[in-house]
């Protein structure tokens, strides 16, 4: 693939080269979250399909690390939110404070006002604060008092959960689930990588010297360019016959929704154009099917009995529908 992105109808797109830049960025992170690189593909995927990273894993595995490291990437504005149980919602989202000087309300921005926003340990955080995101996320705004404030672009919440840790928790409810493009889990450092973190943190923390490798216009310029990628009609009606599939799944009681298919196929674009392509592949849809889909199905009491989970059943549907082929 050139410089330039190609668009659909052939024509020149941004001068942007995706696949380079994001192996920039990817390689800016690998510094620091050593012995992952699809967990750190898996991010940059979600950043440039505009969509939102869960990272669920036991604690001191890197899961915040992953986050901060990915902000320190992008020379752009970033803030991290500790959830905790006294979290208030006006926290998140901001609220409006009377001004005695000027006799007017005055809106005080919270901390989800920055491009890339670390949600560190949100199921810690009651229901009412964790439903603050819920606009946020999906429509890049948040409303308070009646008026709504437009959120800079790139907008990326990166929240990161322990599965192991009930006590003083609240569960993810199924819709904000459903706002997080991709579930990621760290999973431990092979050996060589872990001998090495041992060596590299010893006496300091690599991400106290991590330099930004693009910007947030870079970003910007990245996405749009993303977008611009064929897709053919059979990779459109692959993607709705996998999403279609999982609603008729006897194991799952709640299949994957519209909001899924689409998530899938921006991720499926994202990935094509890392790749080096200007058009989405099957292949680009299976990649991706997993992180996307597993953390938004429910499974029946028989499948979880059966010690089943959401990935093999995801599993189970890339086996059993049949890739269509077309242009």
């Amino acid at each position: 693939m050139t410089d330039t992105m190609r668009a659909a109808d052939g024509t020149a797109g941004l001068p942007v080269d995706v696949a380079t830049e994001g192996a920039r960025i990817a390689a800016n992170v690998s510094r620091v979250v050593q012995g992952k690189p699809g967990v750190v593909h898996l991010a940059l995927v979600v950043l440039l399909a505009e969509g939102h990273l869960l990272v669920e894993d036991v604690p001191g595995v890197g899961k915040t690390t992953l986050a901060k490291a990915l902000a320190a990437s992008i020379d752009a504005s970033v803030r991290r939110i500790q959830f905790t149980p006294d979290l208030l919602p006006s926290d998140v989202t901001g609220v409006s404070v009377y001004d005695q000087e000027s006799r007017a309300f005055e809106f005080k921005p919270g901390a989800v006002f920055a491009n890339v926003v670390v949600a560190d340990e949100i199921n810690r955080a009651s229901p009412k604060t964790q439903s603050a995101l819920l606009e946020c996320m999906e429509e890049r705004q948040v409303t308070v008092d009646g008026v709504s404030y437009e959120l800079a672009r790139p907008f990326l919440v990166v929240a990161t959960q322990n599965p192991v840790e009930m006590e003083g928790t609240y569960p993810l409810p199924e819709a904000q689930r459903d706002r997080f493009t991709a579930r990621v889990s760290m999973g431990y450092p092979d050996r060589e990588a872990e001998v090495a973190m041992l060596d590299d943190r010893g006496t300091t923390d690599p991400l106290a010297t991590l330099c930004p490798v693009a910007d947030a216009a870079a970003v910007r310029a990245m996405v749009t360019a993303v977008q611009t990628l064929h897709v053919s009609d059979a990779v459109r009606r692959y993607v709705v016959a996998l999403v279609e599939a999982s609603r008729r799944s006897p194991e799952l009681r709640l299949g994957a929704s519209p909001r899924a298919g689409l998530q899938l196929l921006r991720t499926a674009r994202a990935t094509a154009a890392l790749a080096g392509r200007d058009h989405v592949l099957p292949d680009d849809v299976q990649t991706m099917a997993t992180p996307v889909l597993a953390h938004r199905l429910l499974l029946t009491p028989d499948a979880a009995a059966a010690r089943r989970t959401p990935e093999q059943v995801v599993s189970g549907l890339l086996a059993a529908v049949p890739v269509l082929r077309g242009r």
